[in-house]
């Protein structure tokens, strides 16, 4: 168990101490769960009414809430922030055992760097690099020369295709794809003919992919992840996608082929975004969002109906469905005043 005084948290997280520095940690908390031994945080001002009643031994909150706080406190610029600092301190993930597993299938072109791990019955192809400190998860494949940087980790069960590229401290969940290949086909006379896809997957320094992901490869040029993206479970990213630097993509959505997202993006869970278009930097698209078309300029947008009891539902449903009649009965009335003004 991890044990750091108050005075080494404040040096972790750039804090200021109000309090006894000395003060033994043990644990990160929730405000509303924490006790003594533990350290909390504020990021939304809806709980501040509840700053007086925390039972922790610390909170790290910012200056403005500090004077309600009745514990130590650790003044921070952003407590949010902060608490994913002392989280990684506290983070109780087992570290990768550096060794390879006696049943793990590696061919001998492979070039395996310093401190690397391999666990059981993961298959390493020819011509793969796996750099210093790379680890590879129990059951994982990586395919035929591809390079894995160093420190990036593959939980078990990970699938790299050929020819992948993937950076330095990367993380990859478990069963996600790489590489797969994206979906090409051409029909000639109601048959499909499948359109080899030529391209690979390039991704930057410290990505991380969650569980269950998939991203595919180019179908001439490369689908690129550029650095410091981080991509949620379950999202789907299609052949000649380009994410760029700091973006982020919640859950579930899913990105057509051939889309440029830009730098520092927020991408909502659910949202499904059309291929072939392009988004600006720093565009946050709200969950649940259907994008069909180029979004030039930055900004917050959004789509979809909120949620209504069904009975509103319907209703709201209804109208919709006769909106066009109602658009044909306004520009008959606009065309009729137009009419009328002369004699107004």
């Amino acid at each position: 168990m991890t044990h750091l005084t108050l005075e080494k948290l404040a040096h972790i997280t750039g804090g200021e101490l109000r309090g006894d520095g000395s003060r033994i940690i043990h644990a990160i908390a929730s405000m509303h769960n924490a006790k003594q031994g533990d350290i909390t945080f504020l990021s939304d001002n809806k709980y501040k009414k509840d700053l007086g009643q925390c039972q922790g031994s610390a909170i790290m909150v910012r200056s403005s809430e500090a004077n309600l706080c009745t514990i130590d406190t650790l003044i921070v610029d952003d407590p949010y922030v902060a608490y994913a600092k002392v989280a990684q301190v506290f983070d109780s993930s087992p570290k990768p055992i550096i060794a390879i597993a006696p049943t793990a299938v590696i061919d001998s072109n492979a070039i395996i760097g310093l401190d690397v791990a391999i666990g059981p019955n993961a298959v390493i192809e020819a011509g793969v690099i796996l750099e210093e400190g790379a680890t590879i998860g129990a059951g994982c494949f990586v395919g035929k020369n591809t390079r894995i940087g160093k420190h990036t980790r593959l939980w078990p069960n990970v699938t790299v295709y050929h020819n992948v590229s993937i950076g330095e401290s990367c993380i990859i969940h478990s069963n996600s794809v790489i590489g797969s290949d994206g979906f090409g086909n051409a029909n000639e006379k109601g048959e499909w003919i499948k359109i080899p896809q030529l391209g690979s997957v390039k991704m930057g320094n410290r990505v991380e992919i969650g569980s269950c992901t998939t991203i595919d490869r180019g179908a001439i040029e490369d689908t690129i992840i550029e650095d410091n993206v981080v991509i949620d479970n379950q999202v789907q990213i299609a052949h000649n996608v380009k994410i760029g630097y700091g973006s982020a993509i919640a859950g579930a959505a899913g990105v057509a082929g051939s889309t440029t997202i830009g730098k520092y993006c927020l991408i909502g869970g659910a949202s499904v975004i059309n291929g072939h278009i392009t988004i600006a930097d720093e565009v946050m698209i709200t969950g649940m969002a259907m994008v069909n078309r180029s979004i030039p300029e930055k900004g917050v947008y959004s789509s979809g109906i909120p949620l209504q009891s069904n009975r509103e539902w319907r209703k709201t449903a209804a109208r919709v469905m006769k909106i066009d009649e109602l658009f044909k009965e306004v520009k008959a009335i606009k065309k009729k005043l137009i009419e009328m003004a002369p004699e107004i």
